[in-house]
Protein backbone atom coordinates (compact mmCIF):
# COMPACT_ATOMS: atom_id res chain seq x y z
CA UNK A 1 0.00 0.00 0.00
CA UNK A 2 2.82 1.83 0.83
CA UNK A 3 4.55 1.75 -2.34
CA UNK A 4 1.20 2.73 -4.32
CA UNK A 5 0.39 5.77 -1.79
CA UNK A 6 4.44 6.82 -2.63
CA UNK A 7 3.82 6.71 -6.46
CA UNK A 8 0.20 8.04 -6.47
CA UNK A 9 1.98 11.44 -4.34
CA UNK A 10 1.73 14.81 -6.24
CA UNK A 11 0.42 12.70 -8.96
CA UNK A 12 -2.72 14.34 -10.68
CA UNK A 13 -4.68 11.84 -11.77
CA UNK A 14 -6.94 12.74 -15.22
CA UNK A 15 -9.93 11.01 -15.90
CA UNK A 16 -11.45 10.30 -19.35
CA UNK A 17 -14.70 7.61 -20.61
CA UNK A 18 -14.36 4.58 -21.44
CA UNK A 19 -15.23 5.22 -25.21
CA UNK A 20 -12.19 8.01 -25.17
CA UNK A 21 -9.84 5.31 -24.02
CA UNK A 22 -10.84 2.02 -25.64
CA UNK A 23 -12.29 1.00 -28.95
CA UNK A 24 -15.92 -1.22 -28.57
CA UNK A 25 -17.40 -3.91 -30.66
CA UNK A 26 -20.00 -6.51 -30.85
CA UNK A 27 -19.95 -10.59 -31.39
CA UNK A 28 -22.12 -11.76 -33.95
CA UNK A 29 -24.95 -14.01 -34.14
CA UNK A 30 -23.71 -17.87 -33.96
CA UNK A 31 -26.59 -20.09 -33.53
CA UNK A 32 -26.22 -23.48 -31.80
CA UNK A 33 -26.46 -25.34 -35.23
CA UNK A 34 -23.42 -22.93 -36.50
CA UNK A 35 -21.72 -24.24 -33.48
CA UNK A 36 -22.45 -27.89 -33.98
CA UNK A 37 -21.41 -27.88 -38.10
CA UNK A 38 -18.46 -25.76 -37.51
CA UNK A 39 -16.37 -27.24 -34.63
CA UNK A 40 -13.05 -26.54 -34.21
CA UNK A 41 -10.39 -25.27 -31.92
CA UNK A 42 -11.43 -21.82 -31.35
CA UNK A 43 -13.43 -20.59 -28.32
CA UNK A 44 -16.92 -18.94 -28.62
CA UNK A 45 -18.23 -16.74 -25.57
CA UNK A 46 -21.59 -15.96 -24.89
CA UNK A 47 -23.30 -14.39 -22.01
CA UNK A 48 -23.39 -17.10 -19.69
CA UNK A 49 -20.75 -17.35 -16.25
CA UNK A 50 -20.39 -20.97 -16.22
CA UNK A 51 -17.27 -22.48 -17.85
CA UNK A 52 -15.52 -18.83 -18.13
CA UNK A 53 -18.64 -17.87 -20.82
CA UNK A 54 -17.62 -20.45 -23.23
CA UNK A 55 -20.38 -22.03 -25.06
CA UNK A 56 -18.23 -23.78 -28.10
CA UNK A 57 -15.07 -24.25 -29.76
CA UNK A 58 -15.44 -23.38 -33.68
CA UNK A 59 -13.51 -23.38 -36.64
CA UNK A 60 -12.99 -19.94 -37.37
CA UNK A 61 -12.27 -16.58 -35.13
CA UNK A 62 -13.06 -12.90 -35.13
CA UNK A 63 -10.44 -11.58 -32.30
CA UNK A 64 -6.84 -11.93 -31.66
CA UNK A 65 -4.92 -10.99 -28.80
CA UNK A 66 -5.58 -9.27 -25.25
CA UNK A 67 -9.19 -8.18 -24.61
CA UNK A 68 -12.00 -7.49 -22.41
CA UNK A 69 -15.42 -8.89 -23.12
CA UNK A 70 -18.84 -7.76 -21.05
CA UNK A 71 -22.04 -9.44 -20.99
CA UNK A 72 -24.56 -6.61 -23.21
CA UNK A 73 -27.86 -8.79 -22.29
CA UNK A 74 -29.59 -10.97 -19.62
CA UNK A 75 -28.79 -11.68 -15.87
CA UNK A 76 -25.28 -11.34 -16.15
CA UNK A 77 -25.36 -7.81 -18.03
CA UNK A 78 -22.06 -6.18 -16.89
CA UNK A 79 -19.93 -9.18 -16.12
CA UNK A 80 -16.32 -8.45 -17.31
CA UNK A 81 -13.77 -11.33 -18.56
CA UNK A 82 -10.51 -11.44 -19.36
CA UNK A 83 -9.76 -12.84 -23.26
CA UNK A 84 -6.86 -13.88 -24.52
CA UNK A 85 -5.47 -15.74 -27.92
CA UNK A 86 -8.09 -16.34 -30.67
CA UNK A 87 -11.54 -16.38 -30.24
CA UNK A 88 -15.31 -15.15 -31.46
CA UNK A 89 -17.83 -13.69 -28.92
CA UNK A 90 -22.14 -14.27 -29.83
CA UNK A 91 -24.12 -10.55 -30.23
CA UNK A 92 -25.09 -10.60 -26.49
CA UNK A 93 -20.73 -9.55 -25.84
CA UNK A 94 -19.15 -6.23 -26.08
CA UNK A 95 -15.68 -6.21 -26.93
CA UNK A 96 -12.95 -4.04 -25.07
CA UNK A 97 -9.89 -3.07 -26.82
CA UNK A 98 -8.05 -0.30 -24.86
CA UNK A 99 -5.32 2.48 -26.22
CA UNK A 100 -2.36 0.50 -24.16
CA UNK A 101 -0.46 3.94 -24.34
CA UNK A 102 -2.63 5.46 -21.68
CA UNK A 103 -4.62 2.60 -19.92
CA UNK A 104 -3.47 -1.26 -18.80
CA UNK A 105 -5.53 -3.85 -19.98
CA UNK A 106 -5.42 -5.21 -16.02
CA UNK A 107 -6.20 -2.25 -14.70
CA UNK A 108 -9.14 -1.83 -16.50
CA UNK A 109 -10.09 -5.16 -15.60
CA UNK A 110 -10.21 -4.61 -12.07
CA UNK A 111 -11.82 -0.86 -12.63
CA UNK A 112 -15.08 -1.94 -14.41
CA UNK A 113 -15.32 -4.68 -12.11
CA UNK A 114 -16.19 -2.78 -9.75
CA UNK A 115 -18.47 -0.21 -12.10
CA UNK A 116 -20.18 -1.70 -14.63
CA UNK A 117 -23.17 -3.33 -12.77
CA UNK A 118 -24.00 0.26 -11.87
CA UNK A 119 -24.82 0.96 -15.66
CA UNK A 120 -26.78 -1.57 -16.36
CA UNK A 121 -30.39 -0.67 -17.04
CA UNK A 122 -32.81 -3.06 -15.88
CA UNK A 123 -35.93 -1.26 -17.50
CA UNK A 124 -38.69 -4.38 -19.15
CA UNK A 125 -37.23 -7.17 -17.35
CA UNK A 126 -34.20 -7.82 -19.36
CA UNK A 127 -30.89 -6.04 -17.97
CA UNK A 128 -28.67 -4.18 -20.07
CA UNK A 129 -25.53 -2.94 -20.43
CA UNK A 130 -24.87 -1.73 -24.60
CA UNK A 131 -22.25 0.33 -26.06
CA UNK A 132 -23.16 3.91 -25.89
CA UNK A 133 -24.21 3.33 -22.06
CA UNK A 134 -20.66 1.80 -21.49
CA UNK A 135 -19.08 3.95 -23.47
CA UNK A 136 -19.98 6.52 -20.58
CA UNK A 137 -18.39 5.11 -17.96
CA UNK A 138 -15.49 7.28 -16.23
CA UNK A 139 -12.06 5.99 -16.26
CA UNK A 140 -9.55 7.05 -13.52
CA UNK A 141 -5.91 8.01 -15.23
CA UNK A 142 -2.70 7.47 -12.88
CA UNK A 143 0.47 7.17 -14.46
CA UNK A 144 0.72 4.10 -16.69
CA UNK A 145 3.10 2.69 -13.71
CA UNK A 146 0.70 2.50 -11.06
CA UNK A 147 -1.67 0.92 -13.05
CA UNK A 148 0.16 -1.57 -13.81
CA UNK A 149 1.44 -1.83 -10.22
CA UNK A 150 -1.90 -1.50 -8.72
CA UNK A 151 -3.49 -4.35 -11.31
CA UNK A 152 -0.71 -6.59 -10.28
CA UNK A 153 -1.61 -6.42 -6.62
CA UNK A 154 -4.90 -7.08 -7.29
CA UNK A 155 -3.99 -10.51 -9.73
CA UNK A 156 -2.24 -11.96 -6.86
CA UNK A 157 -5.20 -11.90 -4.67
CA UNK A 158 -7.41 -13.10 -8.40
CA UNK A 159 -4.90 -15.83 -8.73
CA UNK A 160 -4.99 -17.21 -5.16
CA UNK A 161 -9.03 -17.23 -5.52
CA UNK A 162 -8.58 -18.92 -8.93
CA UNK A 163 -6.45 -21.97 -7.70
CA UNK A 164 -8.67 -22.26 -4.76
CA UNK A 165 -11.71 -22.53 -6.84
CA UNK A 166 -9.75 -25.18 -9.14
CA UNK A 167 -9.08 -27.33 -6.16
CA UNK A 168 -12.41 -26.91 -4.92
CA UNK A 169 -13.50 -28.50 -7.88
CA UNK A 170 -11.01 -31.54 -7.50
CA UNK A 171 -12.10 -32.10 -4.33
CA UNK A 172 -15.59 -31.97 -5.32
CA UNK A 173 -14.72 -34.82 -7.94
CA UNK A 174 -12.64 -36.64 -5.42
CA UNK A 175 -15.89 -36.93 -3.26
CA UNK A 176 -18.22 -37.93 -6.24
CA UNK A 177 -15.54 -40.82 -7.14
CA UNK A 178 -15.67 -42.13 -3.39
CA UNK A 179 -19.24 -41.65 -2.70
CA UNK A 180 -19.95 -43.69 -5.72
CA UNK A 181 -17.72 -46.18 -5.13
CA UNK A 182 -17.95 -46.48 -1.46
CA UNK A 183 -22.46 -46.64 -1.84
CA UNK A 184 -22.01 -49.27 -4.72
CA UNK A 185 -23.83 -52.77 -3.29
CA UNK A 186 -24.83 -55.44 -4.38
CA UNK A 187 -26.67 -58.43 -3.30
CA UNK A 188 -24.26 -59.19 -0.33
CA UNK A 189 -25.95 -56.74 1.86
CA UNK A 190 -30.44 -55.90 2.21
CA UNK A 191 -31.80 -53.36 0.19
CA UNK A 192 -34.85 -51.56 1.57
CA UNK A 193 -37.43 -49.20 0.58
CA UNK A 194 -36.32 -45.83 2.74
CA UNK A 195 -40.25 -46.22 3.88
CA UNK A 196 -38.70 -49.74 5.94
CA UNK A 197 -36.00 -47.35 7.36
CA UNK A 198 -37.03 -44.24 8.11
CA UNK A 199 -40.16 -42.12 8.78
CA UNK A 200 -41.10 -38.54 6.49
CA UNK A 201 -42.89 -36.04 7.41
CA UNK A 202 -44.55 -33.57 5.05
CA UNK A 203 -44.56 -29.33 5.39
CA UNK A 204 -47.09 -27.30 6.99
CA UNK A 205 -49.14 -25.13 4.89
CA UNK A 206 -48.18 -21.82 6.38
CA UNK A 207 -49.87 -18.71 4.68
CA UNK A 208 -47.52 -17.02 2.64
CA UNK A 209 -50.31 -13.63 3.70
CA UNK A 210 -48.93 -14.07 7.55
CA UNK A 211 -45.15 -14.01 6.75
CA UNK A 212 -43.37 -11.14 8.70
CA UNK A 213 -39.73 -10.08 8.75
CA UNK A 214 -39.19 -11.72 12.30
CA UNK A 215 -40.48 -13.88 14.57
CA UNK A 216 -40.35 -18.34 13.74
CA UNK A 217 -38.48 -18.50 10.71
CA UNK A 218 -39.60 -21.10 8.08
CA UNK A 219 -37.43 -22.99 5.82
CA UNK A 220 -39.32 -23.16 1.69
CA UNK A 221 -37.99 -25.66 -0.73
CA UNK A 222 -35.49 -22.35 -2.22
CA UNK A 223 -33.79 -22.61 0.99
CA UNK A 224 -32.62 -26.14 -0.33
CA UNK A 225 -29.48 -25.04 -2.25
CA UNK A 226 -25.78 -27.23 -2.99
CA UNK A 227 -25.99 -30.21 -0.51
CA UNK A 228 -26.98 -27.70 2.40
CA UNK A 229 -30.08 -25.08 4.06
CA UNK A 230 -29.47 -21.71 2.81
CA UNK A 231 -30.41 -19.17 5.68
CA UNK A 232 -30.57 -15.46 4.54
CA UNK A 233 -33.48 -15.97 2.35
CA UNK A 234 -36.23 -16.56 5.49
CA UNK A 235 -39.79 -15.73 5.63
CA UNK A 236 -41.34 -15.82 9.29
CA UNK A 237 -44.58 -16.17 11.05
CA UNK A 238 -46.12 -15.90 14.56
CA UNK A 239 -47.62 -18.66 16.30
CA UNK A 240 -50.02 -16.67 17.83
CA UNK A 241 -51.06 -16.92 14.36
CA UNK A 242 -52.05 -20.60 14.62
CA UNK A 243 -54.17 -22.54 16.48
CA UNK A 244 -52.44 -25.79 15.13
CA UNK A 245 -49.45 -27.84 17.32
CA UNK A 246 -46.83 -27.23 14.77
CA UNK A 247 -43.90 -29.11 16.97
CA UNK A 248 -44.12 -31.89 14.72
CA UNK A 249 -43.04 -29.31 11.89
CA UNK A 250 -40.00 -28.23 14.00
CA UNK A 251 -36.42 -29.12 11.96
CA UNK A 252 -33.45 -29.25 14.20
CA UNK A 253 -29.55 -29.22 13.61
CA UNK A 254 -28.66 -32.44 11.32
CA UNK A 255 -32.50 -32.67 9.75
CA UNK A 256 -32.14 -34.09 6.36
CA UNK A 257 -34.70 -32.06 4.04
CA UNK A 258 -35.69 -32.38 0.27
CA UNK A 259 -37.46 -30.04 -2.21
CA UNK A 260 -40.70 -31.95 -3.25
CA UNK A 261 -41.12 -29.42 -6.44
CA UNK A 262 -40.00 -26.18 -7.83
CA UNK A 263 -36.94 -25.78 -9.90
CA UNK A 264 -34.67 -27.40 -6.64
CA UNK A 265 -37.16 -31.08 -6.73
CA UNK A 266 -34.70 -33.64 -5.56
CA UNK A 267 -31.96 -31.67 -4.02
CA UNK A 268 -31.14 -32.72 -0.48
CA UNK A 269 -29.93 -30.24 2.28
CA UNK A 270 -28.75 -30.93 6.03
CA UNK A 271 -29.47 -28.61 8.53
CA UNK A 272 -26.41 -26.78 10.19
CA UNK A 273 -27.85 -24.57 12.81
CA UNK A 274 -28.96 -24.45 16.66
CA UNK A 275 -31.70 -22.44 15.74
CA UNK A 276 -35.12 -24.43 15.41
CA UNK A 277 -37.05 -23.82 12.06
CA UNK A 278 -40.22 -25.17 10.33
CA UNK A 279 -41.43 -27.02 7.66
CA UNK A 280 -42.96 -25.29 4.92
CA UNK A 281 -45.03 -27.35 2.37
CA UNK A 282 -43.26 -28.98 -0.61
CA UNK A 283 -40.35 -29.44 2.15
CA UNK A 284 -40.19 -32.58 3.03
CA UNK A 285 -38.15 -34.51 6.49
CA UNK A 286 -36.33 -37.46 6.88
CA UNK A 287 -36.28 -38.92 9.85
CA UNK A 288 -34.19 -42.07 10.26
CA UNK A 289 -34.80 -45.28 12.18
CA UNK A 290 -32.54 -45.32 14.91
CA UNK A 291 -29.95 -48.42 15.26
CA UNK A 292 -31.40 -49.10 11.40
CA UNK A 293 -30.32 -45.96 9.96
CA UNK A 294 -27.34 -43.82 10.30
CA UNK A 295 -29.04 -40.27 9.21
CA UNK A 296 -25.20 -38.94 7.75
CA UNK A 297 -25.55 -42.44 5.66
CA UNK A 298 -28.89 -41.51 4.69
CA UNK A 299 -27.54 -37.90 3.49
CA UNK A 300 -24.81 -39.30 1.61
CA UNK A 301 -27.06 -41.68 -0.53
CA UNK A 302 -29.44 -39.19 -0.73
CA UNK A 303 -27.10 -37.06 -2.23
CA UNK A 304 -26.15 -39.69 -4.98
CA UNK A 305 -29.87 -39.79 -6.05
CA UNK A 306 -30.49 -36.71 -6.52
CA UNK A 307 -31.07 -36.96 -10.34
CA UNK A 308 -33.38 -40.01 -9.85
CA UNK A 309 -35.36 -37.97 -7.66
CA UNK A 310 -35.55 -35.17 -9.80
CA UNK A 311 -36.50 -38.15 -12.56
CA UNK A 312 -39.26 -39.78 -10.57
CA UNK A 313 -40.80 -36.44 -10.23
CA UNK A 314 -41.43 -36.18 -13.83
CA UNK A 315 -38.55 -33.79 -14.68
CA UNK A 316 -39.77 -31.40 -17.16
CA UNK A 317 -41.17 -27.43 -16.19
CA UNK A 318 -43.35 -28.68 -13.07
CA UNK A 319 -41.61 -31.68 -11.42
CA UNK A 320 -43.54 -32.36 -7.90
CA UNK A 321 -42.68 -35.25 -5.61
CA UNK A 322 -45.02 -37.08 -2.92
CA UNK A 323 -43.62 -38.79 0.13
CA UNK A 324 -45.36 -42.36 -1.15
CA UNK A 325 -42.51 -41.77 -4.02
CA UNK A 326 -39.98 -41.28 -1.89
CA UNK A 327 -40.72 -43.74 0.90
CA UNK A 328 -41.57 -46.51 -1.57
CA UNK A 329 -39.36 -46.29 -4.96
CA UNK A 330 -36.05 -45.28 -3.88
CA UNK A 331 -34.25 -48.22 -2.38
CA UNK A 332 -31.19 -47.94 -0.08
CA UNK A 333 -28.68 -50.40 0.62
CA UNK A 334 -28.17 -51.43 4.50
CA UNK A 335 -24.98 -52.53 5.34
CA UNK A 336 -23.91 -52.99 9.44
CA UNK A 337 -23.98 -49.55 11.59
CA UNK A 338 -20.63 -50.18 11.91
CA UNK A 339 -19.74 -49.98 8.36
CA UNK A 340 -22.11 -46.91 7.69
CA UNK A 341 -20.27 -45.01 10.36
CA UNK A 342 -16.90 -45.99 8.37
CA UNK A 343 -18.64 -44.48 5.31
CA UNK A 344 -19.75 -41.70 7.09
CA UNK A 345 -16.05 -40.85 8.65
CA UNK A 346 -14.89 -40.68 5.04
CA UNK A 347 -17.46 -39.01 3.12
CA UNK A 348 -17.82 -36.56 5.87
CA UNK A 349 -14.27 -35.31 5.58
CA UNK A 350 -14.90 -34.13 1.57
CA UNK A 351 -18.12 -32.77 2.21
CA UNK A 352 -16.46 -30.63 5.23
CA UNK A 353 -13.55 -29.64 2.95
CA UNK A 354 -15.94 -28.86 -0.03
CA UNK A 355 -19.03 -26.98 1.88
CA UNK A 356 -18.15 -26.18 5.30
CA UNK A 357 -18.14 -22.46 5.48
CA UNK A 358 -16.63 -22.47 8.68
CA UNK A 359 -13.59 -24.69 7.82
CA UNK A 360 -13.60 -25.75 4.22
CA UNK A 361 -12.31 -24.63 0.95
CA UNK A 362 -15.44 -22.53 0.60
CA UNK A 363 -14.41 -20.59 4.00
CA UNK A 364 -10.96 -19.58 2.51
CA UNK A 365 -12.21 -18.48 -0.81
CA UNK A 366 -14.69 -16.34 1.24
CA UNK A 367 -11.35 -15.01 2.79
CA UNK A 368 -9.39 -14.46 0.00
CA UNK A 369 -12.41 -12.58 -1.87
CA UNK A 370 -12.96 -10.51 0.97
CA UNK A 371 -9.55 -9.07 0.90
CA UNK A 372 -9.29 -9.05 -2.70
CA UNK A 373 -11.80 -6.60 -2.04
CA UNK A 374 -10.33 -4.86 0.84
CA UNK A 375 -7.63 -3.85 -1.42
CA UNK A 376 -9.33 -3.13 -4.85
CA UNK A 377 -11.36 -0.99 -2.20
CA UNK A 378 -8.29 0.78 -1.44
CA UNK A 379 -6.19 0.55 -4.40
CA UNK A 380 -9.13 1.71 -6.62
CA UNK A 381 -10.22 5.01 -4.74
CA UNK A 382 -9.11 7.99 -6.74
CA UNK A 383 -10.78 11.46 -6.80
CA UNK A 384 -12.24 13.66 -9.29
CA UNK A 385 -11.09 16.78 -7.87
Amino acid sequence: MNRIENLLQGQKVEWRTLGEVAELKRGRVISKTYLTENIGDFPVYSSQTMNNGEIGKIDTFDFEGDYLTWTTDGAYAGTIFKRKGKFSITNVCGLIDVNKDVLNLDFLFHWLSITTKKYVYSGMGNPKLMSNQIAKIPIPLPPLAVQKEIANILDTFTKLEAELEAELDCRKRQYHHYRDTLLTFGNEVEWKTLGEVCGFRNGFAFQSKKFQDEGEPILRIGNIQNQSIQLDDLKYFNKKDYKQNLKPFEIKNGDILIAMSGATTGKVGILKSEKTFYLNQRVGKFEPFEGVLHSRYLYHYLLSKTNDLYILAGGGAQPNLSSTMIMEKIKIPLPSLEEQRRIVNILDKFDTLTNSITEGLPKEIELRRKQYEYYREKLLSFNKD
